[in-house]
Parts: structure tokens; C-alpha cells; sequence
């Protein structure tokens, strides 16, 4: 179900189950889970997540579940949390393109994903008002930061779902692209990426998750910022681009310390 192939120090993961529209199983997250450990070991310096077909994941895969003995704590607490943990501490930038449905798991695997792209007509939300449930995976939280209070509880009773170009606009997400263009932008960006400063890039992502989870106020992230850019003095692509910038060239950075 999980494709993993390695270009140019990009990691590509696809979720490829298009008839179940990617919901993930036990089976696939674990695949999912093996996928990003390979591709940390191999050393990549970006990594691009997709769904194949017409949604990016659809949530869990229910279709076999007993209701009457559902291990519900042992599937998210013991399987997903760790997966989107593992997928959130990436040690290069991560990015998703995301069509269609967005929900549940697959909403969490784009919360766990540094740089989201999303296509404008995809749907993004809370399905669970009709099954009993409520929202998992870290959507609570992205709601409330970003909606407040009175547009989650709205979202969540009603059910509605949004577009992508709505989440956008709602700060979810990063950029909505055409439906047919938002994976291109997606490898694109990677790309790029890859070719960038990896060191830096890291020591940003490490302040961004520290700003958002509340581990450090103001003047914290400032003193964390200076003790960042001291350590980055002493890697190479600090001094690489110093220098193309005093020569006026573009940086050849390696990513590496």
C-alpha cells in the first residue's frame, strides 16, 4: 500500500490503495511508519508525501472493524500517535499534497507534515458526526488554534467539510493549487528544499514545534534563535553562504553539518 522512492536526496512516499481512497489499516501505518525510518536512514533532505488517485487518505480503514471489540486506544494511541510523532520529528523538511478527502488519520498526517499544499476542491474537516465518534489524530487542536472554539464546535456538529481553498484561507494549510497542479508544487518545493541549507532549515522547524506547543514565550524563542544561529556559524553552509553572498553566486549548500 506505502511506495517509497529516493531522488536527488528527496524521500517520495505515495499512499497507493486508491479503491479504499488510502484509509490506513494496522498493516498500513505500519508500512507508513517503515517508509519514514527509511527514508531517515538513507539521509534525505526533504521528503514528499501524496495519496494516489482521488483523495490523499480518507482516515482509517473501518471496513473489517468490529464495533463490539474495536481496540480503539491500542489502533490511535498505540499506532497512530507514535506514527505521526515519528512523522512531525522528520529530521528534513517534510511536504504533502493533498486531494480530496483529508480526514481523520489522514487529516493527522498533514498536521504531522511541515508544509501542506492542498488542491482546492479537497475536503477537509470532521466526518464523524453521522458515525458516533469525534475527532482524532490532532484535529482538535489544529481547529481550535486556527478557528477558535465556536467554528470547530460548528464544524464538528455539523459535519460540514471544507474545501481546500477554504482551509487555506483559514490559515490551516499552506497554498491551494488546481486539483491537477498541487502535487507538481508539491515535488517542486522538495526539491528545492533539498538543495537548500538543511542545518538551518532544522533548527527553524525545531523553533516553529517549540512556538506551537507552547514550550517557549517570546523571549525564550528569541534566546533559542540566537543559540540556533551560534551553532549553525560552525556549519558548512553557514560559511558557504556567507561566502556566495559576498561573491555574489548562488550557494552550493550539502546539507550536511
Amino acid at each position: 500500500m506505502i511506495e517509497l522512492s529516493i531522488r536527488d536526496d528527496v524521500a517520495y512516499v505515495v499512499l497507493n490503495a486508491p479503491d479504499k481512497l488510502n484509509a490506513l489499516d494496522e498493516a498500513g501505518l505500519a508500512e507508513l511508519a517503515a517508509a519514514y525510518e527509511t527514508a531517515e536512514a538513507a539521509g534525505v533532505r526533504a521528503l514528499a508525501l501524496r495519496g494516489e488517485g482521488r483523495a490523499f487518505c480518507a482516515g482509517r480503514d473501518i471496513s473489517g472493524v468490529d464495533p463490539r471489540d474495536d481496540d480503539v486506544m491500542g489502533f490511535l494511541g498505540g499506532l497512530v500517535t507514535p506514527l505521526l510523532q515519528r512523522m512531525s520529528a522528520f529530521p528534513a523538511p517534510t511536504f504533502a499534497a493533498a486531494t480530496g478527502a483529508c480526514l481523520g488519520v489522514g487529516l493527522g498526517l498533514l498536521i504531522a507534515t511541515d508544509v501542506v499544499y492542498v488542491a482546492d476542491t479537497a475536503k477537509i474537516g470532521s466526518p464523524f458526526a453521522n458515525l458516533g465518534a469525534t475527532l482524532d489524530s490532532g484535529g482538535h487542536a489544529l481547529f481550535v488554534d486556527r478557528l477558535g472554539a465556536h467554528r470547530t464546535l460548528d464544524l464538528i456538529y455539523s459535519g460540514r467539510l471544507m474545501s481546500g481553498a477554504e482551509a487555506v484561507a483559514a490559515g490551516l494549510f499552506s497554498q491551494a493549487f488546481p486539483a491537477d497542479e498541487v502535487t507538481d508544487a508539491t515535488s517542486t518545493a522538495a526539491q528545492r528544499a533539498a538543495q537548500g541549507a538543511t542545518q538551518a532549515f532544522l533548527a527553524s522547524k525545531e523553533l516553529v514545534r517549540a512556538l506551537r506547543d507552547d514550550r517557549l514565550g517570546l523571549w525564550q524563542s528569541v534566546a533559542a534563535e540566537n543559540r540556533a544561529q551560534a551553532a549553525l556559524c560552525d556549519t558548512a553552509d553557514y560559511r558557504e553562504g556567507f561566502a556566495a553572498f559576498q561573491q555574489k553566486r548562488k550557494p552550493a549548500f550539502t546539507g550536511r553539518d
